[in-house]
């Protein structure tokens, strides 16, 4: 019987190896108990699923179980967007939600996420509890799909109509419908294609989209993860078709990613800085702001211009979320390119966030080229970023973290070592606002070493010195 742990972001594995139907089946079960355990049972639950192979089949069969432990459920009528599926969950009143997706990682996986009455990540401690909650495959209940249906225990429906009224109270559509621009949106082969097409029809704005059919093998890209080189194809096309932006969704549509005018990525950390500075110059918002300790110190520049609070947690919307309702947050996200936003659920949605940055063009006349070059003016530096990932078997892991425990660096490529924060993995405050983060990722068997300075050639030489700590070089 497979051991199953909910990592960053629920639990994911390889397809027909340990995500099988028996424990998709089990981890439904465990979910059902838990909410029963905390007087949710009879009550209502969202499920949903995403592209990847058989996804659709692994939602039924999570519906059949939670429908035979007396939950009435509400399936997707179709693959459907992480966000829309969270907003599903606090427009349908339902306890909760299950979504079958494995967001980002490689198409070989499949994933199982949970998400509870707010529409946001369960917090780690609950995560623990449904964990132990999780069953043998002999003591899981389970009812036939049409069975259910027939007795109206599992109803399947379209969530769009919902969504779209909702996300129009959020953001004003016609402005960026009249525009004028020329879009092209990278959807990567999941939820969100055909999205911004049906949301900005009729106007002069005018939308492309690449990577929109099913195709569960990903093609032209490592994974569904809208970072480089995964989306080189895209930007290239951006160029190619004289796009003004190329707007990315990942392969459940909950993170973004922006390509601009010149085919030039805006990473993460420039794309959360440019939404923060959206909500508090342009539309005046105040309120704090939610960050995952791998993402900007442009927030906390930010925070300190517009006397807003910074708040900063482990990394995953486990952690993000419920801070995010304990503050009443204007925004949250982290650095793999995942934002929430006030007035909608605690939940990344890369739709919301792309249609902000098309709002931030229209209102401010920018391109996105020049919306980086007004915002690091306004901060007074340039900040620049980088990432490597490598692959890292779990059981090196203790030996790894026992190096990095004794390590205590004065100064890391010459720049003095002012603190170690160890929220979540290593991370090293650099004199001059840089950081250098050591971390093991919590969805694979990867560790990851990121950096973020005011000096691009101080970049490579911080990554080097991060793996050289974790003996990886």
């Amino acid at each position: 019987m497979t051991d199953i742990h909910f990592g960053t972001d629920g639990w994911r594995a390889r397809i027909a190896e340990d995500y099988t139907f028996d424990n998709v089946r089990r981890c439904a079960q465990g979910f059902a108990d838990y909410l029963t355990a905390h007087g949710r049972g009879g009550t209502e639950v969202v499920v949903g699923y995403d592209k990847r192979f058989a996804a659709e089949h692994f939602g039924a069969a999570a519906a059949e179980v939670m429908a035979a432990n007396g939950f009435r459920v509400w399936l997707t009528d179709t693959a459907t967007p992480t966000p829309v599926i969270s907003y599903s969950i606090v427009e349908r009143g339902a306890a909760g939600g299950i979504n079958i997706t494995a967001s980002h990682n490689p198409p070989w996986d499949c994933g199982f996420k949970v998400r509870d009455e707010h529409g946001a990540a369960v917090a780690p401690d609950g995560l623990r509890e449904i964990e132990a909650l999780i069953p043998p495959v002999g003591e899981v209940k389970r009812v036939p799909l049409e069975e259910a249906q027939a007795k109206g225990r599992i109803v399947v429906w379209d969530p769009a109509p919902a969504y779209l009224e909702h996300i129009g109270r959020l953001v004003e559509i016609e402005p960026i419908k009249e525009a004028g621009l020329n879009i092209l949106v990278e959807p990567m082969w999941g939820n969100g294609m055909g999205w911004f097409p049906r949301i900005l029809s009729g106007g002069k704005t005018q939308v492309a989209e690449i990577h929109n059919v099913r195709n569960p093998l990903f093609p032209e890209m490592t994974r569904p993860e809208p970072i480089p080189p995964n989306i080189n194809v895209a930007l290239h096309k951006t160029v190619e078709l004289g796009a003004d932006v190329c707007l990315i969704m990942d392969g459940d549509a909950d993170r973004m990613g922006i390509g601009d005018e010149h085919g030039t990525f805006i990473n993460q950390l420039q794309v959360y800085a440019l939404l923060a500075y959206y909500l508090l110059e342009v539309r005046g918002e105040r309120g704090p702001i939610v960050k995952t300790l791998s993402t900007t110190s442009m927030l906390e520049k930010l925070g300190e211009m517009y006397d807003v609070p910074v708040y900063q947690t482990g990394v995953g919307f486990k952690y993000v979320g419920p801070k995010m309702l304990e503050v009443n947050a204007m925004i949250g996200g982290e650095e793999s390119g995942g934002y929430a936003f006030r007035g909608s659920v605690p939940e990344r949605d890369g739709i919301l966030g792309n249609l902000y940055f098309l709002d931030l063009m229209v209102r401010t006349g920018k391109s996105p080229a020049q919306l980086i070059a007004h915002l690091y003016d306004k901060l007074g530096a340039s900040y620049y970023y980088d990432r490597v990932d490598t692959r890292f078997p779990p059981e090196h892991r203790p030996e790894a973290k026992a190096r990095l425990d004794a390590a205590h660096p004065g100064t890391l490529a010459g720049l003095r070592v002012t603190d170690i924060i160890t929220l979540d993995g290593y991370k090293y405050m650099l004199e001059g606002g840089g950081w250098l983060l050591i971390r093991f990722s919590g969805t694979e068997p990867i560790i990851r070493v990121y950096c973020e300075t005011t000096d691009k050639s101080k970049v490579q030489p911080l990554l080097e010195e991060g793996l050289r700590l974790a003996g990886l070089a």
